[in-house]
């Protein structure tokens, strides 16, 4: 199982941009990405890597997650970035973000460059991977991607722009509804219709949180396009919370909070779960290996889960969250 991290948010930053970056780590996301790929113009990318590298090594990133998104494996840029980002920087580096991911075997070529990597550096801990599905191959063989390297995998993200590309979806909305998908209802007696809109992401999310639960990984939602539109965002990210998914993208800053508010568990569920370890305890004190709460059989798996929430409310509620200054427009981290 992955390790326990809050993954609520997951601010987006492009490594072109320094001043972003010195930001990032007190705007109260989760989890920083530190952006090397699709919001880096090719000619920055050399700069974009030595801007990663002196972030990682200067900044204090002791209030959340650090993550890297390297660039694609079909290219040039792929190898330079881990070797070098790593060698000087691994040790302040939480998680490797592959994009574009297509079959286990691009795990697999992370993975191995990173112990080498490690072992030859003398870091005693591994780094975690996640994966961007935003390709239809990726899509296809999600459950081997989930699978790849269990020691490493940490996360799944949907790609949803990337993946509209791929699918060459007719659509302009970046992770939003559109109007196209929508089917029209039998006429009624009085031959008015109505138009029922449906979520074209549905199948993808889905999918994606299978592959995850069943391998014991986070689901993460992508971007949502229109950071001016917080009730958008909100109905996105509730949507793939409803779905299982454990946290979202913020392009911008004014949508870390929100993502906060979905993904963080209710009152109710606070109270159930702190319950479910006591009834627990009190079984295990007189033997007992399952016990009723509720009307509810709970055991040594209701058990585990409930202590791995119980992991996260407690982070949760030892963060603190600072103030959000003006954030420059992105010009392109949506995937």
């Amino acid at each position: 199982m992955a390790p326990v991290r809050l993954h609520r948010s997951e601010l987006c930053v492009p490594a072109s941009n320094v001043r972003m970056m010195e930001k990032a780590p007190g705007l109260g996301a989760d989890v920083v990405m530190l952006d090397l790929e699709d919001a880096v113009a090719p000619a920055d990318k050399p700069q974009a890597r030595e801007n990663a590298i002196a972030a990682l090594r200067e900044l204090d990133w002791s209030g959340c997650t650090v993550s890297l998104r390297i660039n694609g494996l079909d290219t040039h840029y792929c190898y330079r970035y881990i070797v070098d980002v790593v060698e000087q920087a691994g040790a302040f580096l939480d998680t490797v973000l592959v994009p574009k991911a297509s079959c286990a075997g691009d795990i697999h070529l992370v993975a191995t460059l990173l112990t080498q990597i490690e072992d030859a550096i003398g870091l005693d801990r591994r780094i975690g991977i996640s994966a961007l599905i935003e390709t239809a191959p990726g899509m296809l063989h999600v459950e081997e991607i989930a699978a790849a390297s269990p020691e490493r995998m940490e996360a799944l993200i949907f790609g949803v722009a990337d993946y509209a590309a791929s699918m060459q979806s007719h659509t302009a909305s970046i992770g939003g509804s559109d109007a196209g998908y929508a089917v029209l209802t039998d006429a009624d007696l009085a031959g008015g219709r109505d138009l029922h809109w449906g979520d074209q992401w549905h199948y993808a999310l889905a999918r994606i949180a299978v592959a995850c639960r069943a391998n014991g990984l986070r689901p993460i939602d992508g971007p949502f396009g229109d950071f001016n539109d917080p009730d958008g965002y909100l109905a996105a990210a509730r949507r793939a919370a409803v779905l299982g998914f454990e946290g979202k993208w913020a392009i911008h800053p004014n949508q870390i909070p929100l993502a906060d508010r979905v993904f963080s568990p209710d009152e109710r569920l606070v109270t159930r779960t702190r319950r479910i370890v006591e009834a627990m305890k009190d079984a295990a004190d007189e033997g007992k290996g399952a016990v009723s709460l509720d009307g509810r059989l709970i055991d040594a798996a209701s058990l585990r889960m409930a202590e791995h929430l119980l992991a996260k409310i407690d982070m949760i509620e030892s963060r603190s969250v600072g103030s959000s200054p003006v954030w420059p427009v992105p010009s392109s981290s949506a995937s």
